[in-house]
């Protein structure tokens, strides 16, 4: 065997190789897996050149409109959506019970109204025909809270012919104090001689006395029954009563109790004169009533998004 060196055999080539190429490739792998994790080269072509990239402490996007506590989209004119009496409470008050009728004694009873004493309720009156003004006030009443709670306000009523009587007008004064209302309307109609025609709007006195002060509420209630007035006159077509009020369409009283306890804004309505044959024939007629409930909506309406 000699001592020099000799060229290596064909199968040990073949072997090196392999073993160089083994440990080539993982290295050039993980190579390629660092520079990919580094964000590649700045030129990655048009497919995301420059796109930013979200990370955890980016400022969140905007929540979409219909996640909750996401503001409301605005509309064409650039103000928040919504309805317009969202967050609102109205109380609507129907003028005596279909009920009262059969509660005489109860009703008779007198009860406070701050500055003087006078009957927990009565039974109201009704056309010639027998359509009593109870059931009137229920119907216009409950179209008006339709109107009212597609627009997002909160309604709640005195009574809704679930009572056996009344409430008392002391009661009446009562569930819109404690439900802090935005306004309430009492739905009434007139019980006045044959011939004396049109609606007119009732609005607390000034007047301090007993449980009654009306002090805070008379301007405000003077707003809110000069807004029903138009808006009823508007809907319905009627004329102002020229019997009372001067022909202004509001009369200014401090003998109810239902104003007089009152401590939010509040009104009461006389729809028309249910002893006048021709104003009769349209507190009967549901087309007609469904545009007085439209009128005292519009007015309560035009109030609280003064």
């Amino acid at each position: 065997m000699s001592n020099g060196s000799f060229p290596p055999e064909p199968g040990r080539r073949g072997r090196t190789l392999a073993i160089v190429l083994a440990a080539l490739i993982p290295a050039c792998f993980a190579g390629w897996l660092l520079w990919s994790s580094l964000g590649g080269s700045k030129d990655d072509g048009a497919d995301g050149a420059g796109a930013p990239t979200t990370s955890s402490t980016s400022s969140p996007s905007p929540p979409s409109s219909g996640a909750p506590g996401a503001p409301s989209p605005p509309t064409p004119s650039g103000k928040p959506s919504g309805k317009p009496l969202d967050g609102k409470v109205v109380v609507i008050d129907p003028g005596h019970n279909p009920n009262n009728r059969d509660h005489s004694s109860q009703i008779a009873r007198l009860v406070d109204i701050g500055t003087d004493e006078k009957e927990c309720d009565t039974t109201g009156t009704a056309t010639n025909s027998g359509y009593a003004e109870a059931s009137f006030t229920l119907d216009v009443a409950r179209r008006a809270r339709t109107l009212l709670e597609a627009r997002g306000a909160t309604v709640r009523f005195t009574q809704d012919g679930d009572r056996p009587y009344g409430p008392c007008v002391d009661e009446r004064a009562e569930i819109g104090n404690k439900a802090h209302a935005d306004a309430v309307v009492s739905v009434h109609a007139d019980g006045a001689a044959a011939g004396e025609r049109g609606f007119h709007v009732i609005l607390p006195k000034s007047v301090r006395g007993g449980g009654a002060d009306t002090s805070a509420i008379t301007a405000p209630s003077r707003r809110l029954g000069e807004r029903l007035r138009s808006r009823f006159a508007k809907a319905t077509g009627s004329e102002p009563a020229q019997y009372i009020g001067d022909g202004s369409g509001l009369d200014v009283r401090g003998d109810l109790g239902g104003l007089n306890l009152s401590t939010v804004p509040k009104v009461f309505i006389e729809c028309g004169n249910m002893r006048d044959s021709q104003d009769a024939a349209e507190l009967t007629d549901s087309a007609w009533r469904e545009r007085a409930a439209d009128g005292v909506a519009q007015g309560i309406t035009d109030f609280l998004n003064e």
